[in-house]
């Protein structure tokens, strides 16, 4: 039978100290609501003492929230303990949750404390906040940097005056797996007592192993692991409570144990943080990343359309995302475009694909990524091509506003090279009227439109133009991330259908 983890998230408290992270009150509650949805077990809903503010949303998660745990902070003073109490009070599971640091360091230059002076005040607070709470938490604040037996002796105090949970940060992020592993056996070994209390870890992320370190710490027998939705947290963060949850969920066949977390309400939970705090997750933040479950290589889209588990250890759904991306792009292969096009309700021959895989691969060394709307306006003037009897070879433009447009177009008919140049009222009808010159007979522009397929600096822009010559009328389509480009070739797609239909007629 899996062990059960307990997730303890401190995104509204230690979360919330990142910096641009802070949140109103209406905010608070609505993450705690999706907290409680995803059966987190405990929310540390803030630190009483810190703020009007503060008491104020921890008083009303803790009368909100109706099946989590809520904790409030508090300092191993009797002021905070009672405040926090105060806060927590009308919750249906109420926890106070004390701190004292044990490490040299901390003891002699934030507290001035001696250790048999940590010792006695960690279990008088302890006893004070058992007076008030069933559930009581203490945390040896920068345990990693502490004696090990001294943590055995404060951690046998606090338990003996009433602590149900004993909490194990590596503070700083200091620590590292292994290290961290034998750190916990060792304490363990020295304190028995341990064995009868809920032992939990909170792990920064300093060193990029905030989430390593909590997992051996499961490995250690800890049974609670505290954590924040993206791993948002001071200075570098803390442990995601997303990575740890799947990585648990995936592997459990090494760690043999399960959280209560509704894995696919996690993806939801990132984003409604990213929405309140204004923080966005970097694209290939494991889980709940926009890359998480994208595909670009043609090799792993190959892989993927084959068999999903060939490249995802996971599915997107597991964690709230509706499906995968095949992310089109220069690195994408054929298989993976003929799949898409037949997504999009095209059907192709394979000659047919070969072209517009070519032109595809074209614009996708101009952009970044290449948009469902970008092939289906590629497909689209594809279908409505006529055989080319002009086909674009270069063009040169000189613009301003202080000088009269000019445009040199070379285009190439029967594999030889024809060039004119042209002046007109801007570079586009400098172009044009080039282009007229070179085919050698009257065009009249009736109509021209000029769109973005898509957003962002490197969009397709999609030029469209209708033409009046030899008594008939004659549109044409261009694309190009260049918008003089893309109306260069939309009129020279039309003049081709002019010279197709007059070929047809003759």
């Amino acid at each position: 039978m899996s062990q059960r983890i307990k997730i303890f998230d401190t995104t509204l408290r230690d979360g919330e100290q990142s910096p641009g992270c802070s949140m109103n009150l209406a905010e608070k509650v609505e993450l705690a609501k999706q907290l409680e949805r995803m059966n987190v077990d405990v929310i540390e809903a803030g630190f009483a003492i810190s703020s009007p503010g503060d008491f104020l949303s921890v008083k009303t998660i803790a009368e909100t929230v109706e099946n989590s745990v809520v904790a409030s902070l508090a300092r191993a003073v009797p002021l905070d303990i009672d405040r926090a109490w105060e806060a927590v009070s009308g919750a249906k599971q109420p926890r106070i949750h004390t701190f004292l640091a044990t490490s040299p360091i901390h003891m002699e230059y934030k507290l001035d404390m001696t250790p048999e002076q940590v010792l006695e005040t960690s279990e008088a607070m302890v006893r004070r906040a058992k007076g008030y709470c069933g559930d009581v938490e203490f945390s040896a604040e920068d345990a990693t940097r502490s004696d090990p037996l001294f943590l055995a002796q404060v951690f046998d105090a606090v338990i003996r005056a009433g602590a149900t949970t004993i909490n194990i940060p590596d503070t700083v992020g200091y620590a590292v797996p292994e290290e961290f592993y034998e750190f916990l056996m060792k304490i363990r070994r020295h304190c028995p007592a341990l064995d009868s209390v809920t032992v939990a870890v909170h792990c920064h992320n300093d060193l990029g192993l905030g989430v390593a370190n909590s997992l051996a710490g499961i490995r250690a027998g800890a049974t609670q692991i505290e954590c924040t939705i993206n791993g948002i947290g001071e200075r570098a963060g803390n442990a995601a409570m997303e990575e740890i949850v799947m990585a648990l969920a995936t592997r459990r066949d090494i760690y043999g144990a399960q959280t209560g977390i509704l894995t696919t309400e996690l993806v939801r939970a990132s984003k409604l943080l990213s929405r309140i705090t204004g923080v966005n997750v970097q694209p290939n933040k494991a889980i709940v990343g926009e890359n998480a479950f994208a595909h670009e290589a043609g090799i792993h889209q190959h892989g993927v359309l084959k068999n999903k588990k060939t490249y995802e250890i996971m599915t997107p759904e597991s964690v709230g995302f509706k499906a995968n991306q095949m992310v089109l792009g220069k690195h994408s292969g054929k298989h993976a475009f003929r799949t898409k096009l037949k997504d999009l309700g095209y059907e192709v021959s394979e000659d047919e694909l070969v072209v517009a895989f070519e032109q595809f691969k074209d614009i996708a060394d101009k952009k970044k990524l290449v948009y469902d709307r970008d092939i289906e306006a590629l497909i689209s003037k594809r279908l409505a091509e006529v055989p080319a009897v002009y086909t674009l070879d270069r063009f040169v433009i000189n613009s301003g506003n202080s000088i009269t447009s000019t445009a040199v177009i070379s285009l190439i008919k029967e594999e030889k090279v024809y060039e004119k140049v042209s002046r007109g009222e801007g570079p586009i009808d400098a172009a044009f009227k080039a282009i007229e010159k070179i085919v050698g007979f009257s065009i009249n522009l009736e109509d021209y439109q000029l769109r973005s397929i898509t957003e962002g600096e490197d969009a397709l822009g999609d030029a469209f133009v209708k033409l009046d010559a030899k008594g008939g009328h004659f549109t044409g389509r261009g694309l190009s991330t260049d918008v003089i480009e893309a109306s260069i070739l939309a009129y020279v797609n039309a003049v081709n259908k002019i010279l197709y239909e007059d070929s047809l007629v003759s």
